[in-house]
């Protein structure tokens, strides 16, 4: 069975750019610097943005991106966009945003919406019997906008929670990066509980605090919001990227791990075009195979708690040895030091 043609790619223009990108925009000029200056490269105009007509493409908005980085200069810019993202002003996925009843509801709310609420940066949730895990995706190739956008999505989420709560809410941070000199820009936006050096960026709350109870939100129109930003989706044509689509079926047949031929196959294209729409989003098939299996691992370990020989053996190693140096590549870290890690058996 081959996967239908229903995903965003990296020039794609869809996303408004009186939304997320107007955010980044204002942010740049109420810190004067030159709209021509700030949108050089990109194809946009500050005119057209103003009239509300004008669709970015993921590429044209981490052009801006890279721009704001370079003439702001400043270590605050990434954690400053974060705390303006959400709730946001992007229509019937932000009120609904705004009247979700509780963390669950907006979490599945940010899952559910990501082509409208976060189309750069692909939202996941996973569970234990403690905690819930939340970490995301790159759904267009970000290369070395990355850390930005992770740095202003964990903001976002910890900024969203904390407003329509009522209180700071516990979250832990995990980086995979090393310390950087500005660690004090974590420490105000995220809290400091944050920690480097970890095999995945991801973010943890205690489970407790996914159904309690939001204040001043209303189900009613909560409810109808989420109808109204569907229906949005559905005239879109799709709800997520193509790297999205890829790591989703990577993941479903990680213990089989495909190659190339048969994940073309899937997608009802030849080997050689796949290679071309992962070199246009700045990957390679490997990368994606090897980000699948890292993530299916240290879930594994993380929330299974399996032991190094059960996880080897989920995903069909059969050398110990070649598991140990596999992992090592996706990780940086030893299946052993992440046990420690994670404080499993």
């Amino acid at each position: 069975m081959t996967l239908k043609n229903s995903w965003y790619e990296t020039d794609s223009r869809f996303i408004p750019g009186h939304y997320q990108p107007a955010t980044l925009i204002d942010l740049a000029l109420s810190r004067d610097i030159d709209s021509h200056r700030l949108l050089r490269g990109t194809g946009l105009f500050h005119e057209d943005i103003l009239a509300g007509q004008t669709r970015l493409s993921p590429q044209q908005f981490l052009g801006l991106i890279g721009n704001s980085r370079r003439l702001l200069d400043a270590d605050d810019t990434s954690f400053l966009f974060g705390q303006r993202l959400l709730p946001g002003h992007y229509g019937a996925a932000s009120h609904a945003l705004r009247h979700a009843q509780n963390l669950h509801q907006a979490l599945d709310t940010l899952i559910q919406q990501q082509a409208l609420l976060s189309p750069l940066a692909a939202p996941r949730l996973m569970l234990d019997e403690k905690h819930a895990w939340f970490y995301w995706l790159d759904s267009c190739g970000a290369g070395e906008q990355w850390r930005f956008l992770l740095e202003a999505s964990m903001t976002s989420l910890v900024s969203m929670s904390q407003w329509l709560s009522g209180q700071r809410l516990p979250w832990e941070c995990s980086l995979s990066h090393a310390e950087p000199r500005y660690v004090e820009q974590y420490w105000v936006h995220l809290g400091e509980n944050v920690q480097f050096n970890r095999p995945m960026d991801m973010m943890r709350i205690p489970r407790a605090f996914l159904a309690m109870q939001w204040p001043d939100a209303s189900a009613t129109a909560g409810q109808v919001a989420r109808q109204e930003a569907q229906i949005q989706i559905e005239q879109l044509g799709f709800d997520t990227s193509f790297l999205d689509c890829l790591y989703r079926y990577l993941q479903t047949h990680v213990r089989q791990a495909p190659n190339l031929e048969q994940a073309a196959q899937q997608f009802a294209m030849s080997p050689a075009t796949l290679k071309r729409k992962l070199q246009k989003h700045d990957t390679g098939f490997q990368q994606q195979v090897d980000l699948a299996r890292k993530h299916m691992a240290l879930y594994l370990y993380q929330i299974k708690g399996l032991s190094n020989e059960e996880v080897a053996e989920y995903l069909n190693f059969t050398d110990a040895a070649n598991f140990r140096r596999s992992f090592k590549r996706w990780t940086g870290s030893t299946p052993n030091l992440i046990r420690q890690l994670f404080n499993v058996r």
